[in-house]
């Protein structure tokens, strides 16, 4: 199992000592770092999972929760934590509960830590081997959502601009681009033809979002030659459905107009 941990906790403890121990028998690596902004920002890169041990005193680093926060609403570091209610309270005001992966309320057993642990790692294992979506769009609520429906099953990474998307791809290769048509500033027809003109991003598949429905729209989007459109109207299941079964036959079913 090839995984690897970023605890945050305040010094060395002997439930933390005995935690990472059990983990790092387990064949997972564990790397501990204080609670700061430069310690996580320098370990986050090739990290997996980020578990924060909260103590009393994460509260007063208000920085790095939201330092946190930043970095898992990104859609690429699942996020858990231990600590008692009151902690988890405070937490809540700064990190959002959709962003915490798994809650560990203290005290607890560290064999059942440890195995509820691996158990994320196992999760988290499977969802690295999945198909890997980039969302992008300037919405904000809508990016969310769709992070949230699709979280599940495929890994996201998601953007709020065009270009946010294009210096993305410069150092990936997501499996499919949502792209939203309708975007401010950089529309989101220049930002396929960006994507479409780079060798190297060229054969990623893009599916237009997009909130108009008349078949007026619908052909001026179809005309730059996307793999497919999504209404934004649809339901969850609609979506989700098509996105599944584009993965699954390579084919696009578009919404009936």
């Amino acid at each position: 199992m090839s995984c690897r941990i970023m605890l945050i906790s305040q010094g060395a403890a002997f439930m933390t000592d005995a935690l990472v121990n059990n983990l790092i028998r387990s064949g997972t690596e564990v790397i501990s770092v204080t609670p700061s902004i430069a310690a996580i920002g320098a370990e986050k890169e090739g990290t997996d999972i980020i578990l924060l041990f909260a103590g009393d005193s994460i509260i007063g680093y208000p920085d790095v929760l939201v330092y946190l926060k930043d970095i898992c609403d990104d859609g690429d570091l699942p996020l858990c934590i231990i600590g008692y209610e009151k902690e988890f309270t405070e937490i809540h005001k700064l990190i959002p509960k959709r962003l915490i992966m798994r809650e560990f309320l203290r005290p607890f057993d560290v064999k059942d830590l440890t195995a509820d642990l691996l158990t994320v790692v196992k999760n988290t294992e499977e969802l690295k081997k999945g198909r890997h979506i980039l969302l992008v769009d300037d919405d904000v609520t809508f990016l969310r959502l769709m992070q949230d429906w699709f979280s599940m099953k495929y890994r996201i990474t998601a953007v709020k601009s065009g270009m946010q998307a294009i210096t993305y791809i410069a150092a990936h290769t997501p499996d499919l681009i949502l792209l939203d048509y309708d975007m401010p500033i950089t529309p989101g027809s220049q930002i396929m033809e960006m994507i479409r003109s780079e060798p190297n991003s060229a054969g990623i598949p893009i599916i237009f979002l997009t909130g108009k429905s008349d078949k007026e729209s619908v052909m001026n989007v179809m005309r730059l030659k996307p793999q497919g459109y999504l209404l934004k109207s649809m339901s969850k299941e609609d979506i989700i459905g098509a996105v599944d079964n584009f993965f699954a036959t390579r084919k696009w079913k578009n919404a009936q107009l």
